[in-house]
């Protein structure tokens, strides 16, 4: 009789379920979404399906899967299964659950599995209680939170457990979910004749913004308060829609993730000089009831911190704006608070007040701190010791400065602030390196215990900001490849680099950095190209520019004619491209009275090993007699004699080298890439004077003909937005 009333009492809470608790997955093969973790192959997919579910801890917004995902696990595994709700249950349902469980694992040899949803709002003394039987594998745990479980759970059980972020729904998933509900006549609504309009349908998933319980909560309020039609049908269009589903859920919580993730986005977005972004975070945080206090306080950080000096009066203007916030309050305080964000956003930036922490660096690593003698104070002991004898007053001199040393004899030199080049502090930059170096002669006449003076620190802030910037621009490939070019190279500070061909900064980054009383002689191979360089060079100091000069490829003569001294290191990326053997010898020639004994030499050549015919005949299925397939065959043969062309400057170097110097070492490695077919570059490859067109006749004397090139055409368009795939060989040769 129990039976039958439980089994009775489980079919009425199964029929008045609401529709998001019906419409639960109950396979792995039903969840939507989630394909970082439970895509084919992925870890927790093969430990569900291989029944060797561990302690897990799954965390992510609501609405996304993790109690669903949980009860799947259970209907999977062999384990008995069983679960507490953080917020209702306390230690004694703890410890029943354990006493249970240790019962079945010594009577039946029965493992257990406790799924403890929001286990965040366990105490810590819930989750010590717990703990000793997850370590003993008594219980295995899987708790689902919406916090982040680093700070939000213990952290013996995190340690013990693997942790899963699950993370919103993208809106296919959803509208994926949206047509299962209204399909589904056992659980959903496949029972009623529903229709939903594109447009319906549309905002529901829009407004539910990842979150699949407000979507089918959304839906079935459309469903059951919308009247049939005569027919019995129920039409579901755009205004219903906008009335089930109104606004989205604001996810912020004042002590979890959502909260320091939203205001690191609006920080950011104001460091990055983006006004639209900084209102949309600002927006979202003011929309949530986040104190305005607590922004405006962020704001005032960030004045000082990414402002600075460039605009002195944001920290200003930040203050101005919340003090009329406590005059005016909400919700006319709004216009003082967007005022200061914007005003963040749109000034100049600059982190150079971070060169206090350089100082206190030094401070805290020095030893040698005495103040000067002449700017002690004179007052207390009087002029007997010395005390500010030989101090000159700024006032006394013309535009109220005058050289002299103010640092500790140690320290004379060490530079602490690099001004920006914008705002206030770049109109004081020049002045500012005039004076330091004019500091720097004073101390030299002066009879100080340091009679060596380095002409700048050796570590410069600006231009290590500038390395990473300029190798960050030209993106991770090309600056692992740099890495890759210098790698082993050891620079003396006073040594001197020689940059053949250079159209990029790129691969003056490490000499530059290394060689501050060397320097870096860069030759572009023609003005523009200098040009371009030069604006480049705009954001270091003058001292630390390298020297740019204009040399044809196809006159060495010219070059050896501007070049002077010598240089103890020669680098190029792709020199000597298209030049034949006696051009390249007449460059080493012109090049060998430049050089320092023993000198270095890194020449760096990058070949493809497939062409537009070959990559496509890579990508397209082959077939005896299919015309387009003995196109691409023979066009790929004629594509692969000019690129072994190509490489003879590789060649011809390398014999040079050995010529020339005592070791010469090769490496060779290939790298894999890809490249997307568009219609622009079918277009760029296909035309009449097309490059690809002119090195197949040059090289194979090969025409096409009209039904070709139509051949071509439909063979490269069939694959279009596909990825081409390409090799590259890169060979370095290293000599000295």
């Amino acid at each position: 009789m129990a039976d039958l009333f439980s089994h009775q009492a489980e079919a009425t809470r199964a029929r008045i379920a609401p529709l998001a608790d019906r419409m639960r997955p109950r396979s792995l093969d039903d969840f939507v979404g989630q394909e970082g973790i439970l895509g084919p192959g992925r870890l927790l997919r093969r430990a569900i399906a291989a029944d060797r579910v561990g302690n897990l801890i799954l965390h992510g917004p609501p609405g996304v899967g993790k109690t669903t995902l949980a009860r799947i696990i259970a209907g999977t595994t062999r384990c008995h299964f069983s679960s507490l709700n953080a917020v209702l249950a306390g230690v004694k349902d703890l410890r029943a659950e354990v006493d249970a469980a240790k019962q079945r694992l010594e009577r039946h040899g029965l493992r257990s599995i406790l799924f403890v949803d929001e286990v965040h709002r366990f105490n810590a003394a819930q989750q010590d209680a717990l703990l000793p039987w997850v370590e003993n594998g008594t219980v295995t745990l899987i708790g689902a939170t919406t916090e982040n479980p680093f700070f939000e759970v213990n952290k013996a059980l995190v340690s013990r457990s693997r942790l899963f972020r699950m993370v919103p729904l993208e809106p296919e998933h959803l509208q994926q979910l949206l047509q299962r509900a209204i399909s589904d006549p056992e659980r959903g609504y496949g029972d009623r004749s529903v229709a939903i309009t594109p447009e319906a349908a549309a905002h529901l998933v829009n407004v539910a913004g990842g979150d699949a319980r407000s979507l089918l909560n959304a839906l079935e309020l459309a469903v059951e308060t919308t009247e049939p039609n005569g027919e019995g049908g129920i039409s579901i269009d755009l205004a219903i829609a906008e009335e089930s589903i109104q606004q989205r859920a604001v996810l912020y919580d004042k002590q979890g993730d959502a909260h320091f993730d939203t205001i690191s986005a609006f920080i950011k977005s104001l460091r990055g000089s983006d006004p639209d972004a900084a209102l949309f975070w600002l927006a979202r945080m003011v929309e949530a009831g986040e104190n305005p206090r607590f922004i405006f306080r962020r704001m005032l950080i960030s004045a000082g911190e990414d402002i600075g000096l460039a605009d002195p009066q944001a920290v200003v203007v930040v203050e101005a704006c919340a003090a009329a916030f406590e005059r005016v309050g909400l919700p006319e305080g709004l216009y003082p608070l967007a005022q200061a964000a914007l005003y963040l956003a749109g000034a100049e930036k600059s982190n150079s007040v971070l060169g206090f922490f350089d100082a206190l660096k030094q401070v805290r690593n020095t030893s040698r701190q005495q103040v000067p003698a002449h700017l002690r104070d004179a007052n207390r002991d009087g002029k007997a010791f010395g005390d500010g004898v030989g101090y000159r007053y700024p006032h006394a001199y013309a535009e109220h400065w005058v050289a002299q040393q103010y640092l500790p004899s140690g320290l004379q030199g060490q530079v602490y602030w690099q001004p920006g080049r914008l705002g206030w502090e770049g109109e004081l930059r020049l002045r500012l390196q005039e004076r330091r170096a004019a500091q720097l002669a004073a101390a030299a006449e002066t009879d100080l215990e340091q009679s060596e003076v380095m002409s700048a620190g050796p570590d410069d802030p600006e231009l290590e900001r500038w390395l990473q910037r300029q190798a960050g621009a030209e993106g991770e490939r090309l600056d692992a490849l740099r890495r890759r070019f210098w790698q082993g190279a050891t620079f003396g500070r006073h040594e001197r680099m020689l940059l053949l061909g250079a159209r990029s900064l790129l691969w003056a980054l490490d000499p530059l950095a290394a060689t501050p009383e060397g320097g870096v002689v860069i030759t572009t191979p023609c003005p523009e190209d200098q040009q371009r360089l030069e604006a480049q060079l705009q954001v270091l100091d003058a001292l630390r520019r390298p020297q740019l000069l204009t040399a044809a490829e196809n006159s060495p003569d010219a070059l050896g004619q501007q070049l002077e001294g010598h240089f103890e290191w020669v680098g190029a990326r792709q020199p000597f491209r298209g030049l034949d053997a006696a051009t390249i010898t007449a460059w080493f020639e012109a090049l060998q009275g430049h050089l320092a004994p023993g000198a270095h030499w890194r020449l760096l050549f990058s070949q493809p090993r497939l062409g537009p015919a070959g990559a496509l005949l890579a990508l397209a299925p082959s077939s005896e007699g299919d015309p387009l397939t003995a196109l691409l065959g023979s066009l790929a043969a004629i594509e692969t004699q000019a690129l072994d062309r190509e490489g003879a400057p590789a060649e011809i170097s390398q014999q040079l080298l050995e010529q020339h110097c005592s070791q010469v070492k090769e490496e060779r490695w290939e790298e894999p890439l890809s490249l997307e077919l568009t219609a622009s570059l079918i277009e760029r490859w296909l035309a009449k004077d097309s490059p690809w067109r002119h090195q197949l006749q040059q090289v194979g004397k090969r025409k096409f003909t009209k039904a070709e090139l139509e051949l071509l055409r439909r063979g490269f368009s069939a694959r279009l937005g596909q990825l081409l795939p390409q090799r590259l060989e890169h060979r370095l040769l290293l000599a000295h």
